[in-house]
Parts: C-alpha cells; structure tokens; sequence
C-alpha cells in the first residue's frame, strides 16, 4: 500500500478554526483511508497525535499514542499505542486542572504551559463501530484533550492563562526553562 502522507496545516488555516462534522459510519472504507492517512502523515513528523482537521479534513476523528516515556506514573496514566478514535467525547472528573507543557504539529517550532483537566473519562468509537471507553489521568489525559481540542476548533494556545509561557521550543531548552519532554509541573 503506498503512503499518503498530507500536509499538517498550520495555525492560521480556516480548516483548524471550524467544529468539525460528526462522522455518520465509523466502518465506512473512506474513514479507515482518512485513518491510514492520519498515520503516514505523523509518522511523516513524528508526534504523539494528529487530528483530522490538521490534515483539511473537517471530521471527527483523531489518532494518537500515550507513549510509556512520556507517562507521569499517575496510577490511571496508561501506556496507550497509536489509536483512532471516531466522534470522541470528554468527561472531566474533577475541576482540578495541571498545567503542562504542550507543542502541537500545526504550531510547529513553539511551546506553551496549558491547563488541562488532570483526570477525565473519554468515549467514542473505533474503526469497527465497537465503543471505546477509558478513564484515563496525566498525560494520556493531556494528549486526549489537546487532540480533542482540535475537533472543536481549538489551539492550545487559546487554552493559555499566561502567554508569557508560550515561545520557541529551542529558545526555551537553550535557555534551560523547558526539558525536551517536560511532565505537568503545577497543579491548580
């Protein structure tokens, strides 16, 4: 099968401003391609998540991963392999948020401390209509919600309390306030 590796979009591009449309069948073949292509395209990057708004498809369906070196040891912070997930819905648990640093594919090169809700319970469905259902907390919880995000139109940076915490990756590392993969430091 050939690779179809899109162009992520960046902040700026109408597409990543809009709520994306609720997709009707999640076995329909033309999901499972957008899926394929979701994939290529990050692997293309690397990355721990896509959204289909960031490759101009305006629909409700994102992939990502909760790799094991990024895992806070929160007890419902769980290693999750790269998944799709269709009409995805999140939950909070609780009002309590962390904040974290987060980057993102279509703001590429950059940065930002963002709040996140620090246990939430998502659900959607897979590729084969069966439901996924998960309670998840840390940065599996961080990576749901900043993908999620991107189905509603939303950039982390209009997530931001302080943008004073938002700037170049590289200025940031260089000046020794960010660490290639920093945890969620504060808890509000």
């Amino acid at each position: 099968m050939a690779m179809a590796i899109k162009q992520i979009l960046r902040m700026g591009h109408p597409v990543l401003n809009r709520v994306a449309e609720i997709v009707r069948d999640p076995r329909d073949p033309d999901i499972a391609a957008l899926v394929e292509d979701m994939k290529d395209s990050l692997a293309a990057v690397g990355g721990t998540g896509l959204a289909a708004p960031q490759i101009g498809v305006s629909l409700r369906v994102v992939i990502f991963a909760a790799p094991a070196h990024r895992l806070t040891g929160l007890p419902e912070d769980t290693e999750q392999p790269l998944m799709a997930i269709v009409n995805p819905v999140i939950e909070p648990l609780s009002d309590r948020k962390s904040l974290g640093w987060e980057g993102c594919l279509s703001i590429p090169g950059m940065r930002g401390e963002v709040p996140r809700h620090t246990r939430i319970r998502y659900h959607g469905l897979a590729l084969d209509g069966s439901r996924i259902d998960k309670t998840v907390e840390g940065f599996h919880a961080r990576i749901v919600q900043h993908e999620f995000d991107h189905l509603d139109g939303i950039l982390y940076p209009a997530r931001m309390v302080d943008l004073m915490r938002l700037g170049f990756t590289d200025e940031m590392v260089a000046a020794g306030t960010l660490t290639p993969f920093p945890q969620a430091a504060k808890v509000s």
